[in-house]
């Protein structure tokens, strides 16, 4: 079992110590699977135990799957277009077709790649549409309809069976605009704030900070996929001993706070 620890090398955990657990699944998540038993089931084999405000930082695909998000390539049709794109480049026609069709809008196409935005309001390439570790090539799997839905079933499934409290995180890999490599973001969030905002508090020094508000959820899923990573079978991972800002049962809240409204963004 891996622990990634901020803090203390001796046995006592040192103030603002962070762990990050790492959850291995065997076997293929299928759908209409309870993800939380499975998630539980895997915990307990490692001899994991949750804790009241641990984070459950999971991995979309896995949520995906769960759900039925996934659409068998052979029975798309492309379009011309998607067909004259995907010669053009040596690309999946069907792939592409599932990405337009995923989308809101176009946002930048140019050689072989296309960025869009989906109909949650994500900026991503191809709709977050995937082909990787699904099953090998036969199917694609999509973004959850409501990812902030799916972190909250996860949420009350989970809490039904542990009966404490825990937040959830549900995350995605996603290029950034002029910077290379990929980082995780929290696509659905359920049980905390994805946001602190530190506007109006002061600094060590007495300075008034303006403009800083810091996108927690997004940092807390960066941290679990550093401890996941991408070729371990390992969907999910827990976090413990971040004080995070409790939602409790607001209804309202999640990670479509941490979507940039086009009136304050200057790229649009």
């Amino acid at each position: 079992m891996v622990r990634s620890n901020v803090g203390s090398s001796t046995g006592k955990r040192a103030a603002g110590e962070v762990r990050i657990l790492p959850v291995a699944v065997s076997g293929e998540i299928r759908a209409g699977e309870s993800l939380g038993a499975t998630l539980l089931a895997a915990a307990r084999s490692l001899g994991l135990r949750f804790q009241d405000g641990d984070i459950l930082v999971v991995k979309h695909k896995v949520v995906s799957k769960a759900e039925g998000a996934l659409v068998a390539l052979d029975e798309i049709r492309p379009s011309p277009a998607s067909q004259a794109w995907a010669r053009r480049y040596g690309l999946d026609a069907r792939v592409r077709e599932l990405a337009v069709r995923e989308s809101r809008r176009i946002v930048r196409r140019k050689r072989r790649v296309l960025i869009t935005e989906t109909k949650h309001g994500f900026i991503c390439a191809n709709s977050g549409v995937d082909v990787s570790n699904v099953d090998g090539g036969r199917h694609a799997v999509l973004l959850p309809a409501d990812p902030d839905r799916s972190a909250a079933r996860l949420r009350r499934e989970l809490k039904k069976q542990l009966g404490i409290e825990i937040a959830v995180i549900v995350s995605d890999s996603f290029g950034r605009p002029w910077r290379e490599g990929l980082t995780e973001v929290a696509i659905g969030v359920a049980g905390m704030r994805p946001l602190v905002d530190y506007r109006g508090r002061r600094d060590p020094h007495g300075y008034s900070l303006h403009a800083t508000v810091d996108a927690v959820a997004d940092e807390l899923a960066c941290a679990a996929g550093l401890v996941c990573g991408k070729l371990t079978r390992t969907p999910a991972c827990i976090i413990r001993g971040y004080k995070y800002d409790r939602e409790g049962h607001r209804g309202d809240g999640g990670a479509r706070e941490l979507i940039r409204p086009a009136k304050n963004d200057l790229f649009r």
